[in-house]
């Protein structure tokens, strides 16, 4: 089955280095999202891959096989881009046959693919109207099944729902699940939206400054970030982080900062090989439980300042100290702004970097 392979690329744009021995490996059928914030080198990874950008050092393989010398064209790969790039004056089916009869390929075998694809990402009674009369998400789908009709080893996707509003970003996100699963194939997928990544990948590739920063499945970037970038980047809303002491009382480490003094769990301190030392204590709100009657030591007390309300839940910004936090609260638990709550910290939700690299403890 085809597999890609990144090896040591960089990528220089003059004196400017971009990307930073970039290594990545797929695996077959994977899907695997780059993910990271503006400017961290995704879509320039994947325009690499593609062809479309140079490599500066480095190499990409292909079933073992260099292609960075390659054309875009000979490298049997197909492309969505954030712009749907359909051609307006052809209908729906045309478009989707479009880079089959460039190849000649008999018209039964064209028009038996177009219904094949169409079928696949639900266009079936679209295939003869032009891409005006269809909503953004139908002309996406076109777009996406223009591609799949390549028959390619591999699929690249640079950031294709970002155009779309919200509602339809939902919508096009659990077609897209329901389409990777009958379509087994290697998908490369960039977002800067962590929630894509989330939901579709089967690993996601953290970028940031054009490194990796961490890759793996969305459980374990989740559970154990490698870092306080990849902590913060992740989940929605994202981690709290507190500046705190670490300091051992007795046989129980404690991290204290200047409004509240938290036990680390014994499994958790055993493993950090240090007992004092300046540190960022991080705690995911999904980690932060109501509790009015939880124990000094495994708890923070927080003064309401912001609370939204999105149905079943709120979200609440809190002050704990000089420090934000956020937490959730089911939405019928009677609040005023003000008022000091007391949140029970889950022991396996504290997670501890080193202040100054950032670097997980």
């Amino acid at each position: 089955m085809p597999e890609i392979r990144l090896e040591n690329l960089i990528k220089c744009y003059g004196a400017v280095q971009v990307l930073h021995g970039i290594n990545l490996s797929m695996a077959e059928n994977e899907f695997t999202a780059l993910v990271g914030p503006s400017g961290c080198g995704k879509s320039t990874t994947l325009r690499m891959i593609a062809g479309l950008e140079t490599v500066s050092e480095g190499e990409i393989f292909l079933n073992d096989q260099p292609i960075s010398h390659l054309e875009p064209k000979d490298r049997n790969l197909a492309m969505v881009f954030q712009d749907y790039a359909l051609y307006p004056h052809m209908d729906v089916a045309r478009n989707i046959s479009f880079a089959l009869r460039l190849q000649k390929r008999p018209k039964a075998e064209i028009e038996a693919k177009v219904r094949e694809v169409a079928d696949v990402v639900g266009l079936t009674e679209f295939l003869h109207r032009k891409p005006g009369a269809l909503s953004g998400g139908q002309r996406q789908r076109v777009a996406m099944a223009r591609a799949l009709a390549k028959d390619s080893d591999i699929f690249l996707f640079d950031e294709p729902l970002s155009n779309l509003d919200a509602k339809l970003r939902g919508q096009m996100r659990a077609e897209l699940a329901v389409m990777r699963q009958r379509v087994k194939k290697n998908m490369i997928y960039v977002t800067h939206d962590q929630i894509e990544a989330m939901t579709l990948a089967d690993r996601i590739v953290v970028m940031h400054g054009g490194y990796i920063q961490q890759q793996g499945t969305p459980e374990t970037l989740f559970k154990k970030p490698n870092n306080k970038f990849v902590a913060g980047f992740l989940g929605s809303p994202p981690m709290n982080f507190l500046q705190a002491d670490l300091r051992r009382e007795d046989d129980t480490l404690f991290a204290i900062g200047d409004a509240f003094k938290i036990a680390i769990p014994a499994s958790k301190s055993k493993e950090l090989g240090q007992t004092s030392g300046h540190v960022t204590l991080g705690v995911r709100p999904s980690d932060l439980i109501y509790a009015p009657d939880a124990q000094d030591a495994t708890a923070l007390d927080l003064q309401v300042k912001i609370s939204e309300y999105i149905g079943a839940q709120s979200v609440l910004l809190c002050a704990c100290g000089s420090a934000d936090v956020t937490v959730e609260l089911k939405s019928e638990t009677p609040i005023a702004l003000g008022e000091t709550l007391r949140f029970a910290v889950r022991p396996e939700g504290i997670h501890l970097f080193d202040r100054k690299t950032e670097l997980a403890l």
